[in-house]
C-alpha cells in the first residue's frame, strides 16, 4: 500500500477570478531586489553590498477576506444562533471554536457535475447518488460535492457556475450526523445570479442562502472553493481541512487535502 495525497485547494492569486471583483484578494509582492531597505532598518549602517548577492528577503502583503481562497465556513457565518432543532438555540460557534474532530474524517464525494448551473440539489438527489456509489453515510463523515464549477475555475464564469445544495438536502445530511460538507463551487448554495432570478419571480426570500441557513437548525461547517474533486474516488479516503485559527471569525482559510491508501 502507498499513501496518496490530493490537493483540494485553489490558489490565492491576483489574476484568476475566484470571487466577484469587489471581494477579490490582493497580493503585493516584495522581492529580494526591493527589500534591502527593510533589513537596513534593523541594522543601522548595513549596505546592500554587505548582503549575499545584495539581496534582501522575499515577502508579501495580502489583503483578503476570510472567505477568499479555499476556506471553511463556521456556523457563525450562517446565522447568530444554531441548533434550533434541539428546541434550545445557542450562539453559533466561530471558526476558532470548531471541533477539530470535524476537520479530519473519512469522506465521500457526490458527483453532481451533470446538474445545470443554478440547480438546487434535493434530498432525493443525494439518496440517488449514495445508492449509485453504494455508500451509507456515517456520523461525522465529510461529504463533498463535485459540481460543474470545478471545471470552470480559472474562467470568467466560475462564480456563476455549478449547482447548489438546498435547505432540505443540507438538513438531510446533518440529520445523519454529518457536520462538515464541501463544494468546488463559489458557494454551498446555488450561485446568486440564478437565485436572484427565482427570487424576482416569486418574491420568496426563503430561497436566498437556504443551504447555509440549515445551520440555524443544526450547526455545521462547509468548505467552499475546493478543487480537483474529480481526481477522487467516491469514497475510501480522508479529508484534512483544519482552518486557520482566527479569533471570533466566520471562516478560516485551509489547505484542504484528501488522503487515501492505494495498492502499489
Amino acid at each position: 500500500m502507498s499513501r496518496k495525497f490530493v490537493d483540494l485547494s485553489i490558489y490565492l492569486e491576483n489574476d484568476v477570478i475566484s470571487d466577484p471583483p469587489a471581494f477579490a484578494p490582493k497580493i503585493e509582492y516584495f522581492t529580494h531586489q526591493n527589500t534591502v531597505e527593510q533589513i537596513e532598518g534593523f541594522f543601522p549602517g548595513l549596505k546592500a553590498a554587505d548582503l549575499p548577492d545584495s539581496e534582501g528577503w522575499a515577502v508579501e502583503v495580502v489583503t483578503l477576506s476570510t472567505h477568499n481562497g479555499t476556506h471553511l465556513d463556521a456556523p457563525y457565518h450562517f446565522h447568530s444562533t444554531m441548533d434550533a432543532a434541539t428546541g434550545h438555540p445557542k450562539p453559533s460557534i466561530t471558526i476558532d471554536q470548531v471541533p477539530l474532530e470535524w476537520c479530519f474524517q473519512p469522506a465521500v464525494k457526490l458527483d453532481f457535475r451533470h446538474f445545470e448551473d443554478g440547480y438546487v440539489v434535493q434530498p432525493q438527489d443525494i439518496e440517488a447518488e449514495l445508492n449509485r456509489i453504494g455508500h451509507k453515510l456515517s456520523p461525522l463523515e465529510i461529504v463533498v460535492v463535485n459540481t460543474r464549477a470545478g471545471e470552470r475555475y480559472g474562467h470568467n464564469d466560475f462564480v456563476s457556475a455549478g449547482c447548489g445544495v438546498g435547505y432540505e438536502a443540507t438538513l438531510f445530511l446533518l440529520e445523519q450526523g454529518v457536520r462538515l460538507t464541501g463544494t468546488d463551487a463559489w458557494s454551498w448554495d446555488a450561485p446568486f445570479v440564478h437565485t436572484a432570478k427565482k427570487y424576482a419571480d416569486s418574491g420568496n426570500a426563503d430561497l436566498i442562502w437556504e443551504g447555509h441557513k440549515a445551520g440555524r437548525d443544526i450547526g455545521y461547517c462547509h468548505l467552499e472553493k475546493l478543487h480537483n474533486l474529480e481526481a477522487l474516488p467516491p469514497s475510501g479516503f480522508y479529508i484534512s481541512c483544519f482552518p486557520h485559527k482566527i479569533r471570533g471569525a466566520s471562516a478560516g482559510w485551509t489547505r484542504a487535502v484528501a488522503i487515501f491508501d492505494e495498492n502499489l
